[in-house]
């Protein structure tokens, strides 16, 4: 519903409307004048902010121009109802509310226009279209960001006026402020005319997309990076950004929804946003032959039916989740996992994937997550031998069965949290909730809210403590110094500026390499300050995206999760963690049926067990998983040697030979002359380690 000032705004102006009748009866020119004050400056704020509740009083026939409409007829009613009935100001007052209207259809209908006109069939970022085709400036932001909005308000010219004409007695002001409306009205409407006729409209649908093929003849992307989800999925294709910029191949995102390109962390990439299948399905993709889905969605048959490149199902993450083992997983020609621990996965499932689909890769993402290396092998206390151990508890989302057993946060959540805030010696708790949680439930919102309160009051608490002492000069630097990238990072970004649309950010969209790297070198920065900028034994609630998820396991020493891909991505780094059985299997059971929970401390509901992790966090002596991990980060994630992104692009180069094999044997049996030399230059610039491996391939 907004925030509790939405609200409050959203109530005045509903009442204000009443009183504004109530001013017209009386009659009061300075009651109306106030109440319609309100009003208007009520639905200026709700619209400034974006408000739900502004979209909502157009589901009850209290839309915006109604609104408009409202006010002003019963303006003319306080006119008639001073006895002004017979005045010219009167018929003036009539014919301009009838004018204004009828300006509100040309506006509405360039604004429309211009618009439709600007959006695109795909979208794009790191592609070269401006030397391809003309895509004109668009209008002025401020032109059309409300635009709406924007043309009702200039009756307030003559609604001031008017007002003064009937209080002083004297039609002038009535008639300049009626003059203000209508002159401003036409000028809104002839200042958009420009830009629905002539060069400045962009160029058609079918121009724009033999542009794009002429880009990608010249390019010839090689990998493709496909994903299509929802605003709140775009994490899912985020994560293998960096992945494909350190691929030895020419690499292509392609997306489906313009809502996930918006949302899409920086890439120097090229990307490519097509909400449309048929356009899709026409694009000019002949130069790629390996294909990676991150996602299972029913879009990505718009790509799967393409059979001059393999499929493959890389996921978003691995996990003991039944969605690591989707029965749709059959339709790729191959389906890569991190480790051994993915193909048993699918064995045990038996879902129809077969055990020679499917390559173990690695996980390239978790490079950045750093092991135990420098830690003390001693052990550790709280706050009085200087060092406060850091938990972090990283719960995932309820999901849409409401199955017990995906989150622990609303049968555990708070018990955790509880015993850990008790905890003798302290710890600190670093509390990082999945960004859908309470999305479906509200019992996970509830609990996630009293978790927020129950840390924000341990904070306090510990605060005062004389245990726990700070240094405020050293957390002003930091402060300081996070302040200052914050600006930087802004600067290099462009935020603050006026806003281009679509049409213009697929023009001006290629990246700047340079500042690209520097925001990277920035956040690693801020990152840094981040952590420095309060007192390392303070409990923190950490909501949005920064800092990474992988940047919390770095400065914590356990971490308490569900049965997700955290937990197997934490696994990277030989730390202690737990995880939580709450679906009550049993600790045997749960083992059995989640691998990644061997090597962990199980906690029941009541987070009793905590104790037993904390105690390996304390002293390293007292750890007993400890070969245990490490044994299962390389049944989990693979061998360490070679690197994660040395294997991915050995595996997408042999699918790569395996595609152009299959094109060649298509190629020949329709006798059309293929120069053989095409297999083995598959990946131009690539030399292959596995050429003895070419009898195994078929055509």
């Amino acid at each position: 519903m907004g925030s509790a000032a939405e609200l409050a705004a959203a109530v005045l102006m509903m009442l204000g409307f009443p009183a504004i009748m109530v001013a017209a009866l009386v009659p009061s020119v300075y009651a109306f004048a106030a109440a319609a004050a309100v009003t208007y400056l009520a639905d200026h704020y709700l619209h400034r902010k974006g408000s739900y509740l502004v979209n909502r009083l157009s589901k009850v026939r209290a839309g915006l121009s109604i609104r408009f409409l409202i006010r002003e007829l019963l303006l003319i009613l306080l006119l008639a109802r001073l006895d002004l009935a017979n005045n010219l100001i009167y018929y003036g007052a009539i014919g301009c509310f009838i004018a204004f209207y009828g300006l509100q259809a040309p506006h509405g209908a360039e604004v429309t226009l211009i618009r439709n006109r600007r959006r695109m069939p795909v979208v794009t970022r790191n592609v070269d279209l401006k030397s391809r085709i003309h895509i004109p400036d668009a209008p002025p932001f401020g032109m059309l960001d409300r635009s709406a909005e924007k043309m009702l308000h200039l009756d307030l010219a003559a609604v001031v006026g008017l007002l003064i004409s009937a209080e002083a007695g004297s039609s002038l002001a009535g008639f300049i402020g009626i003059g203000l409306t209508l002159g401003l009205g036409t000028l809104y409407v002839l200042a958009l005319v420009p830009y629905v006729r002539g060069n400045k409209i962009p160029p058609d649908a079918d121009t724009v997309l033999a542009a794009v093929d002429d880009w990608l003849r010249e390019y010839k992307p090689q990998t493709l990076l496909y994903f299509s989800g929802s605003k709140d999925s775009t994490y899912q294709v985020n994560m293998w950004l960096e992945t494909m910029e350190q691929l030895d191949s020419r690499p292509l995102i392609v997306l489906r929804e313009r809502v996930v390109l918006q949302t899409l962390a920086p890439t120097t990439v090229p990307v490519i946003c097509v909400p449309g299948g048929v356009h899709l399905m026409n694009m000019d993709l002949s130069s790629v032959r390996v294909a990676l889905y991150a996602a299972n969605v029913g879009k990505n048959i718009h790509l799967l039916r393409v059979p001059t490149m393999k499929h493959v199902f890389i996921g978003h993450g691995d996990s003991d989740k039944l969605a690591s083992v989707n029965p749709f997983s059959k339709v790729y020609d191959e389906v890569w996992t991190a480790g051994r621990a993915g193909r048993d996965r699918y064995a045990i499932a038996d879902v129809g994937v077969r055990d020679e689909d499917i390559v173990e890769v690695g996980r390239p993402q978790l490079a950045p997550i750093q092991g135990r290396e420098g830690v003390s092998d001693g052990p550790r206390g709280g706050a009085a031998d200087g060092h406060c151990p850091t938990v972090l508890y990283a719960p995932t989302w309820e999901g849409w069965d409401g199955d017990p057993g995906n989150t622990s946060i609303m049968l555990a959540g708070v018990n955790i949290v509880s015993r850990l805030v008790q905890a003798d010696p302290p710890v600190r708790i670093l509390y990082k909730s999945h960004p859908l949680t309470g999305l479906v439930s509200k019992g996970a919102r509830v609990a996630h809210q009293r978790i927020v309160a129950l840390l924000e009051k341990a904070a306090a608490e510990r605060a005062a403590d004389p245990r726990f002492t700070a240094d405020p000069a050293a957390q002003a630097q930091a402060r300081a110094e996070l302040a200052r990238i914050e600006a930087r990072i802004a600067e290099l970004s462009g935020s603050g500026g006026e806003k281009g649309d679509e049409a213009e950010a697929t023009r001006d969209g290629l990246v700047d390499v340079q500042k690209h790297e520097e925001i990277a070198r920035l956040r690693a920065e801020w990152n840094d300050a981040y952590w420095r900028a309060f007192p390392s034994w303070e409990h923190r609630v950490i909501m949005g995206a920064e800092p990474h998820l992988y940047h919390c396991f770095n400065v914590s020493d356990a971490m308490v999760s569900d049965i997700s891909s955290v937990v197997s991505d934490f696994i990277a780094s030989g730390k202690p963690y737990a995880v939580t059985d709450s679906a009550e299997l049993g600790v045997e059971e749960f083992k059995r049926q989640n691998t990644a929970v061997r090597a962990a401390v199980i906690l029941s509901n009541s987070a009793k067990e905590l104790s037993e992790l904390l105690s390996a966090v304390r002293d390293p002596a007292n750890d007993p998983l400890a070969e245990e991990r490490k044994e299962l980060k390389q049944y989990l994630l693979g061998l360490d040697e070679p690197t994660s992104i040395d294997q991915f692009n050995t595996a997408v180069a042999k699918l790569a030979i395996m595609a152009e094999t299959r094109n060649v044997g298509q190629a020949s049996r329709l006798g059309i002359d293929i120069d053989p030399a095409r297999v083995t230059n598959a990946l131009p610039g690539q030399r292959l380690p596995f050429a003895d491996e070419a009898d195994d391939v078929t055509a």
